[in-house]
């Protein structure tokens, strides 16, 4: 397995590991899934994400390239914005979904998920080939600072106050900070030059609101936030407008555009999804991924794509795709045999709490 450039702090911290995108990461620390999820949502939690991919995209038509990996205008975003979004397969499928920073005028940064990064990489450089831009990979050490305190923490190293949600700016060489996170908290991802990023963390670390949260915390939490995980309740299999992403994609180009598989999600949204994304609260016991969803008289009506109990919330709660005719009726989980009702609800669980 591969190791991320946290690994010795990592054990050195007493981490249990564990293998995740190909990479040995950590799982939980001795403080506890349970009290690194409240301690994020308190105070200040640290992820190692050193996993994920940073793709710099530079060139006289980076924008173009851009806009056909992904479906929005790149060349109308604002240098210093993160946006949202995802590449698609040729059935408008999602290969992926992304944050894309426009860097520079003729400079975007892809930030990917590592599980996709082959695929991903692969993908981006077929489609460049037709364009006049440059692809590189950048080696990075990642790191997410998430929670209430997470601006105080890190002013004392960087100016971020003037700083909103979905924004970025390069501090200094090789280093990149965006104020963005997968926790529904206030925070930031921070790229640092691979030699400083355990210098870095541990000054960090050193600030006592301040602890490393491990991947058991930042499942529950996203899934608090209600934010969906490529893997589970994302995949090639499922299109933007079942998983719920349709605000991600400008209304002028849901009927149409440059990007790939834009004729076939014309298509899907003309003809309507047949499933849905949906929350759910368990009534009862928590309910994992991959529970089959049945209607009153037992027939499958779809499937929990995430699940799990939210600290924050005090009870369970679940994420899954769902057929448009059953929504609207009751909804239990299979689970063998017995029958768990599910209430459906609109995500997130917990409400976000980013600085805009």
């Amino acid at each position: 397995m591969k190791q991320t450039p946290f690994y010795q702090t990592h054990i050195d911290a007493g981490a249990k590991m564990g293998a995740f995108a190909g990479f040995d990461m950590p799982l939980f620390y001795p403080l506890g899934v349970m009290k690194e999820h409240e301690h994020t949502r308190q105070n200040a939690g640290l992820f190692d994400i050193s996993h994920m991919v940073h793709v710099s995209i530079s060139g006289a038509e980076a924008a173009a390239l851009i806009s056909a990996l992904c479906p929005y205008h790149a060349d109308q975003q604002g240098e210093g914005q993160a946006r949202y979004t995802f590449m698609l397969t040729e059935d408008a499928g999602i290969i992926d979904d992304l944050i894309v920073t426009r860097l520079a005028e003729k400079r975007y940064l892809i930030v990917a998920n590592a599980g996709c990064a082959e695929k991903d990489v692969a993908h981006i450089q077929a489609v460049a080939s037709k364009f006049d831009a440059a692809v590189e990979i950048i080696p990075r050490a990642f790191v997410a600072l998430q929670g209430p305190a997470a601006e105080a923490v890190l002013a004392a190293h960087f100016s971020v106050g003037d700083m909103d949600f979905m924004t970025a700016k390069e501090p200094t060489d090789g280093w990149f900070i965006s104020r963005t996170g997968y926790t529904g908290e206030d925070g930031f991802e921070i790229a640092i030059p691979e030699a400083d990023g355990v210098a870095f963390a541990e000054k960090l670390t050193s600030d006592e609101r301040v602890e490393w949260i491990g991947l058991g915390a930042r499942d529950s939490l996203r899934l608090e936030a209600g934010l969906p995980l490529y893997g589970q309740d994302l995949s090639e299999d499922i299109s933007p407008h079942e998983a719920g992403l349709l605000w991600a994609i400008p209304k002028d180009l849901r009927d149409g555009g440059s990007f790939n598989g834009a004729d076939a999600l014309a298509e899907k949204i003309a003809a309507g999804r047949s499933r849905m994304r949906v929350g759910l609260l368990p009534q009862g016991r928590p309910v994992r991924g991959e529970a089959v969803l049945v209607d009153e008289s037992g027939s499958e009506i779809g499937i929990v794509t995430s699940g799990g109990f939210g600290p924050s919330l005090k009870a369970p709660m679940a994420m899954g795709l769902v057929s448009v005719d059953a929504a609207d009726a009751p909804i239990f989980a299979d689970m063998r045999g017995k029958k768990i009702p599910m209430l459906r609800v609109k995500p997130p669980f917990v409400p976000h709490n980013y600085k805009r």
